[in-house]
């Protein structure tokens, strides 16, 4: 009988012997670090399979394969595996569960909630944690706004939801504070935004305070909290924004529009990093693989808006990068920015100075441009960018000595100090677009010349309560009527 005859003898009887176990693809453990699992073995293995140890109860999943060992990311407690555990084939790409129930709770990496609530999360849907990003013909133009209730973003830097808008600045500028204000607005949006929060390698304590917070502004209700702390194996953080963007995919395909904030990737790449130089990968730039764009690239890809045949869902994105210095020169802060659709640049000195939010006019940008704002915010908001612009290089000259100026040249510095005035926010305090439009046309048009500038904001927090109480009003006679009555305390001025 010749070799091939013999092959078929054994496969058929393998296929009617039910006594013979069926035939399994293993692996045994060679060294575990921080999370990292190398095996030999596995000689099936697939990228991004997920294996399992059955004797500890243990899931990971491959993210390297080479001649004759497979490296993988251990998704639970490592410290458990020693040399010589068996992990075996499951077939499966990595995959988490998700349903609807989900919402409202804080899970970490693997869609497993860790809030402390009794309930558990009924699984409806197995997402896949990679998934190829949707493609042109798939998706629609970024028009319909997504409104932040901050007045600075909503005129000047727009997003539109699908948008993939970065936040970027130093340490302590109100970068966390820009996103949580997002996900505070959403709750009286025209159409609701499910919010997800991807906390990447922060403290456990930030987690828990971020948590309380939306749960006493009635924001959690809408939201979800991915948490993969600074405690947990950077084999966890790494995973932790693919597998919000999964939870995001889920609503997305039910029509959904979602928001997603990467908080931060700064972390992220830096886990990365680590899991590469474990595994010997060639090293490059500052440390970094070679393919440290395309960990990025591939995630934020992900979000779009779908066109309405595949119901017209959105995710829009907000990733967050740490600078040193303000130097967004670096290697992931300039692979992130050619990758998204416009920047919000925080400034320390603008923030060290009093602006609050501290955003720099000048290197703030969004792609997507007017075509993601209200008609009547366009209108307010047109004239803005150019006039805090020129501002700002008038302000800088007249230092030199204020007494020489012109009366054109002092009345713009006039004007763009109230415009400063009415931007500056408080945090937890957005304010609706309709306010925002009021306020914006006020000062453009020399409504608040003649009000101080230390009057300004006690004139914002006043006006905008006046503007709820009156329906469907003229601005002009708003501003009129309202400026008749408004007494501000010149003590204070």
């Amino acid at each position: 009988m010749d070799i091939n005859g013999i092959i078929n003898e054994i496969e058929s009887s393998l296929k009617t012997d039910s006594n013979v176990s069926r035939i399994r693809n293993v692996g045994n453990v060679l060294s575990v670090r921080d999370g990292i699992a190398t095996l030999d073995g596995l000689s099936t293995a697939k990228m991004s399979e997920r294996i399992y140890c059955r004797k500890k109860n243990i899931h990971a999943m491959v993210l390297n394969l080479t001649n004759h060992e497979v490296g993988a990311i251990v998704l639970g407690n490592y410290t458990l595996l020693t040399e010589g555990d068996e992990f075996e084939s499951t077939g499966e790409i990595m995959s988490i569960g998700v349903s609807d129930q989900i919402v409202g709770r804080v899970v970490n990496a693997l869609g497993q909630p860790i809030d402390g609530l009794s309930s558990e999360i009924h699984v409806e849907k197995m997402m896949p944690v990679e998934k190829i990003a949707p493609g042109v013909i798939q998706r629609q133009p970024v028009n319909v706004p997504l409104q932040t209730g901050i007045m600075a973003i909503d005129a000047m830097v727009p997003i539109g939801r699908g948008q993939r808008e970065l936040i970027i600045g130093d340490r302590n500028t109100g970068k966390t504070a820009i996103a949580i204000d997002t996900i505070l607005n959403q709750k009286n949006a025209e159409n609701p935004v499910i919010c997800i929060y991807v906390a990447i390698g922060q403290k456990e304590s930030r987690i828990a305070q971020l948590t309380q917070l939306l749960k006493d502004y009635g924001a959690l209700e809408y939201s979800i909290i991915v948490d993969a702390p600074a405690s947990d194996s950077v084999a966890m953080q790494y995973i932790a924004p693919y597998s919000g963007t999964s939870i995001a995919e889920y609503f997305l395909e039910k029509g959904r529009d979602v928001l997603i904030i990467y908080d931060d990737l700064t972390k992220h790449a830096w886990a990365y990093r680590q899991i590469s130089l474990i595994l010997r990968r060639p090293a490059g730039r500052e440390a970094f693989p070679g393919d440290i764009f395309y960990l990025h690239s591939r995630l934020l890809e992900r979000s779009c808006r779908l066109n309405e045949d595949l119901g017209g869902g959105s995710i829009t994105a907000l990733p967050v990068i740490e600078t040193q210095f303000g130097d967004v020169s670096a290697y992931i802060p300039t692979n992130v920015i050619s990758i998204t659709d416009g920047q919000i640049f925080l400034e320390s000195d603008l923030f060290n100075s009093g602006m609050r939010p501290a955003i720099d006019v000048g290197n703030s940008v969004s792609r997507v441009g007017t075509s993601a704002q209200t008609k009547s915010m366009k209108k307010v908001a047109s004239k803005m960018r150019l006039d805090l612009a020129q501002f700002r290089e008038l302000e800088a000259f007249a230092q030199f000595g204020s007494s020489d100026l012109d009366a054109r040249t002092k009345s713009r510095i006039d004007r763009g100090l109230r415009i400063r005035e009415i931007l500056k926010q408080p945090q937890y305090s957005p304010i609706s677009v309709d306010a925002q439009v009021g306020l914006l046309y006020a000062v453009n048009n020399g409504h608040l010349d003649t009000l101080p500038v230390s009057a300004i904001a006690e004139f914002k927090t006043q006006f905008v309560a006046y503007l709820e109480t009156v329906k469907e009003p003229d601005l002009e006679e708003a501003i009129v009527d309202f400026l008749k009555s408004f007494n501000y305390e010149k003590e204070s001025v």
